[in-house]
């Protein structure tokens, strides 16, 4: 260990010479991963009524396919990811995802086939899998503990912007169609059925080209160089964050989780009871964020905006409209996240939804159409943005001890992909055979355990090191 200089308390809200500029600045170049996570997912929602077209999709089951292909490149991006940022470092794998964005973003736009398309996007789906499993992480183990609430939501906040980005692209691109058009007189020879779709999942390019070169510029996490015993290069990057003393500080607490260990993570540490339980709220939380039922609104929103009675235009304009709300609402979630808590808002999230949905049920049971359901939507959307989406990757970066982070991780992330995966499939099909109103009473249902669950078994994080939330959660 390194002599620390002069006493300091454990607490890093004490320190007064933090590099906030720098300290944003490479927090905003790994948020660029959830922007493109946000944008590339949601891309196809806007695409969806004109690819449909093109490839002559017609059953639930295509449609679901075309829709949850991405989740399972995800899977296989959040499955490895983690176990290669372990051994490679966190940086590479976030350059590595970024040149996945560029390559498949112009490869699902020029697919000739459906195959093409699917292959495309499950590729796509990687990246995706890479950048939500990293993107938080390394914000986490950058940002000291007293912002990192915030710095972890910017994350959060970028993934809103991407949705936000593509819905606005979407509609953009998106010619206008002759008044009164539905999605099911959408003509095939239309320029947004042979063309349109195309330049929606092309431009994907753009902002991905921005996220590879800012990740080029971006240091290493500090706690892995510290992990991996670069003790020299983990000063060097905690020196520009904080300070020499917090630097000495940061590393002495770091190596002390490592001191009663073994120099090599073995799998199995992870079936440790002390760990098992830690890993198993991570997978919990992970698993509930999606089947709160919230992306079958990002990704379903066509299909749901219809069913209230708006034509193609209405629902474009509308997608938009959820877009807008959900980055104005993440930017509450900054703004207290550090101050209120993670426990808190997770509660208040659930319930929120809980009783929006049970609403939102009763709307399309009765056959409500106009602006009631998209108000009803929209404020699903607003809680969900201001509480569920951040906190839920704020605490999945900061319980897992720093020895199985990158494992541990992986596992809650491949879990979240696995239950979007679920919720996409089923959509359809569920939509199918109980209808609109029966699917939001469900997700209602979900949302209520949610609550019991988050009562009863999660503690507060906010304002403690990730060092001192390994030894509280373990013990």
């Amino acid at each position: 260990m390194i002599p620390v200089p002069a006493p300091a308390s454990i607490s890093e809200s004490r320190d007064s010479n933090f590099n906030n500029a720098y300290i944003f600045a490479i927090s905003l170049s790994a948020a660029l991963g959830g922007l493109l996570f946000g944008y590339d997912w949601v891309v196809i929602g806007g695409a969806e009524l004109f690819y449909e077209k093109y490839f002559h999709l017609t059953s639930a089951v295509q449609v679901g396919w075309a829709m949850s292909s991405a989740l399972i490149g995800a899977l296989f991006g959040a499955l490895f990811g983690g176990a290669l940022s372990d051994k490679f470092g966190r940086k590479p794998l976030l350059i590595a995802s970024a040149l996945l964005f560029v390559v498949t973003s112009i490869g699902t736009g020029m697919a000739p086939t459906f195959f093409l398309f699917v292959i495309n996007r499950v590729l796509g789906g990687v990246a995706i899998g890479i950048a939500s499993n990293l993107s938080s992480m390394y914000i986490a183990e950058v940002a000291p503990a007293n912002m990192r609430g915030r710095l972890v939501s910017i994350n959060q906040l970028t993934i809103a912007f991407g949705l936000m980005l593509a819905q606005i692209v979407n509609w953009m691109i998106a010619r206008p169609m002759p008044p009164g058009t539905t999605a099911s007189l959408i003509p095939l020879d239309s320029w947004n059925v042979q063309f349109g779709w195309r330049w929606m999942f092309g431009v994907t390019a753009i902002p991905a080209l921005v996220f590879l070169v800012s990740m080029m510029f971006a240091p290493e996490s500090p706690r892995w160089l510290a992990k991996t015993k670069r003790i020299d290069r983990a000063l060097n990057v905690l020196t520009k964050i904080g300070g020499h003393d917090y630097a000495v500080r940061t590393v002495n607490e770091i190596d002390a989780t490592f001191l009663s260990d073994s120099e090599k993570f073995h799998p199995r540490e992870l079936l440790a009871p002390r760990m098992l339980k830690i890993l198993l709220l991570g997978i919990v939380l992970a698993v509930f964020q999606q089947w709160c039922g919230i992306n079958v609104i990002f990704q379903y929103g066509s299909r749901i905006f219809a069913d209230a009675g708006y034509a193609v235009s209405g629902i474009m304009f509308s997608i938009i409209i959820t877009g807008v709300v959900g980055v104005l609402m993440t930017f509450l979630a900054i703004g207290t996240v550090d101050r209120w808590g993670r426990r808190v808002l997770m509660l208040g999230g659930a319930a929120g939804l809980s009783v929006i949905y049970l609403a939102t049920g009763f709307a399309y049971h009765n056959h409500v159409t106009g602006i009631i359901p998209v108000i009803l939507v929209v404020a699903a959307i607003a809680c969900y943005c201001c509480s569920l989406a951040p906190v839920v990757w704020v605490i999945l970066s900061e319980i897992f001890p720093n020895r199985i982070r990158g494992a541990a991780m992986s596992i809650s992330v491949v879990a979240l992909w696995l239950a979007n995966f679920l919720l996409s499939q089923t959509f359809p099909i569920m939509y199918e055979r109980l209808g609109l109103a029966r699917c939001f009473w469900v997700y209602a249902t979900i949302c209520f355990a949610g609550f019991v669950f988050i009562y009863f078994k999660l503690p507060e994080t906010k304002g403690k090191t990730l060092e001192q939330l390994e030894h509280e959660l373990a013990d």
